[in-house]
């Protein structure tokens, strides 16, 4: 069956090393983790899709909840045969990371969750995100995009990343953003389900992040069994690619404990 998602694949061969699934955040795309595929494909498997109405993936109209972003990594992982793996979301993703651990929880070996947060959304963050919705539908991306890159990304970032992550969020279709913060709006609340987890996790954070400030971060590794919490210096929210070297070192020593027998 051909996967409804677009994705990268970078599958360096035999290897015993755990594969490893990037699930970017809103709005952006699998670019997003360049730093992240460049490093760690070389010695294991690593895919990174693109979400349901993000980069070359179709757009769905209208809602799409988290539970349809992890049925699709689901239905994904199924066509490219890959029974066990490290999940790692930021934001966004690392929201449908939990819910992926809900659903096919005993497939996971790892859990990575960045500048994320498990709370379901308030009444007043639920109108914002419908009111958000109405906008980019309305006027676009660009407007949007201006607003919140320093936000995203700390005003002090390289220009390089800065005009990155701009590109990925004006390219964006409205209406596959739009959906995506209807269903967001109504997700679940996971603080109960981080206390069940029983795999290793890692929570990383941006120490500048004011979307999901380090408050967020020591809380879900106060709630998860198996934790360690990393606070990268000089990042906001998305640290994966303000600070690449220190993340992707972070991340590395993770999963060579995840490999560990």
């Amino acid at each position: 069956m051909q996967p409804f998602l677009s994705y990268e694949d970078k599958d360096p061969g035999a290897s015993s090393r755990v594969p490893l699934v990037l699930v970017h955040g809103h709005p952006f795309d699998r670019t997003m983790w360049h730093p992240q595929l460049t490093a760690f494909s070389a010695g294991r498997r690593v895919i990174a899709p693109d979400l349901r109405g993000y980069g070359a993936s179709p757009v769905t109209p209208g809602t799409v909840p988290l539970a349809r972003h992890a049925q699709d990594l689901l239905d994904l992982l199924d066509a490219l045969e890959v029974e066990t793996f490290v999940l790692a979301g930021l934001s966004m993703g690392g929201q449908i990371v939990m819910e992926c651990y809900d659903r096919f929880g005993p497939r996971v070996r790892g859990l990575v969750l960045a500048d994320t947060f498990p709370e379901a959304e308030t009444p007043e963050g639920r109108r914002g995100r419908l009111a958000m919705a109405e906008r980019l539908l309305a006027e676009g991306m660009r407007g949007y995009a201006d607003e919140v890159l320093e936000r995203m990304v700390a005003p002090y970032a390289d220009p390089e990343v800065k005009a990155h992550v701009h590109r990925m969020m004006t390219a964006t279709s409205p209406q596959g953003a739009a959906a995506a913060l209807r269903g967001r709006a109504e997700r679940p609340d996971y603080r109960e389900l981080l206390t069940r987890v029983t795999v290793p996790a890692l929570v990383v954070v941006g120490a500048d992040d004011t979307y999901t400030p380090v408050a967020d971060a020591e809380a879900m590794h106060t709630a998860l069994p198996h934790s360690v919490l990393r606070v990268v210096e000089g990042a906001a929210h998305l640290p994966n690619l303000e600070r690449p070297e220190e993340f992707n070192g972070v991340l590395a020593e993770f999963l060579s404990g995840v490999d560990a027998p």
